[in-house]
């Protein structure tokens, strides 16, 4: 299949069984098959309460893994384009993108209102209070993030790198609330990464965040917190203008 041709994205049928899947590199397939699928609903191809094909049969039409799949149709279903159902498949619920995104348990919109007030002031604590423990976590974190190609992977880092903030803030309320919104991170981190390609500026941000930690510079570390949460607030807004 030529990914370029979203009219045979998802869609069953013998024009499809006759096609021959164009295998795409495991980095950025799942981005690639994101972005056809969406090209899809978003022009039209699939009407509302449409099945999309199996993870399967898709995984068999683009040459890639089921995991691709699941995680491009998990940011389709952020997107409020689709919903899986468990037992069931995946179904065209929109075509075009909901104002706000589900992320878990909360939206975007809540996260992003609440996030500067819990992370900023927890990445200033903690570059006064970390311990030598803390800080060789965090470096070993960010070291893992730089060196991981798997997205899957990477969203958790990404996730425990927060919580490992929170936690060397040495606040348990800050550590508790950024524990209970990991998953939600987590669902932000992945979107953000397909739909944006906000993997490596994050790895960048991070690494600011980290190096204030360790200097024990609790404004810079407060600011490099700061910039990181609006560069992803911009991209959630970019996601959604679209």
């Amino acid at each position: 299949m030529n990914l370029s041709d979203s009219r045979t994205a998802g869609q069953q049928g013998p024009e499809n069984s006759r096609a021959t899947p164009t295998p795409i590199s495991r980095i950025s397939a799942a981005e690639a098959v994101f972005a056809a699928l969406r090209r899809a609903i978003e022009g039209g191809q699939f009407d509302i309460g449409t099945k999309l094909s199996s993870e399967a049969t898709l995984a068999a039409q683009y040459g890639v893994s089921r995991s691709v799949i699941r995680e491009a149709l998990r940011s389709c279903n952020t997107l409020g384009l689709t919903v899986t159902k468990t037992g069931k498949g995946t179904f065209i619920v929109a075509n075009k993108v909901a104002n706000d995104l589900t992320l878990g348990q909360y939206s975007a919109r809540d996260l992003n209102e609440a996030r500067p007030h819990i992370e900023i002031p927890a990445a200033g604590l903690a570059a006064q209070r970390r311990t030598a423990e803390e800080l060789e976590h965090l470096k070993d974190i960010v070291q893992e993030m730089l060196n991981e190609n798997d997205p899957e992977a990477w969203v958790n880092l990404d996730a425990s790198f927060h919580s490992a903030v929170a936690r060397a803030s040495g606040n348990r309320v800050f550590a508790s609330v950024v524990q209970d919104i990991r998953d939600a991170l987590a669902h932000q981190s992945e979107t953000l990464n397909l739909v944006a390609d906000r993997q490596h500026r994050s790895d960048e941000e991070h690494v600011a965040v980290l190096n204030a930690i360790e200097a024990g510079d609790a404004e810079a570390a407060s600011k490099a917190m700061a910039d990181h949460l609006q560069a992803v607030s911009a991209a959630l807004d970019t996601i959604l203008s679209k």
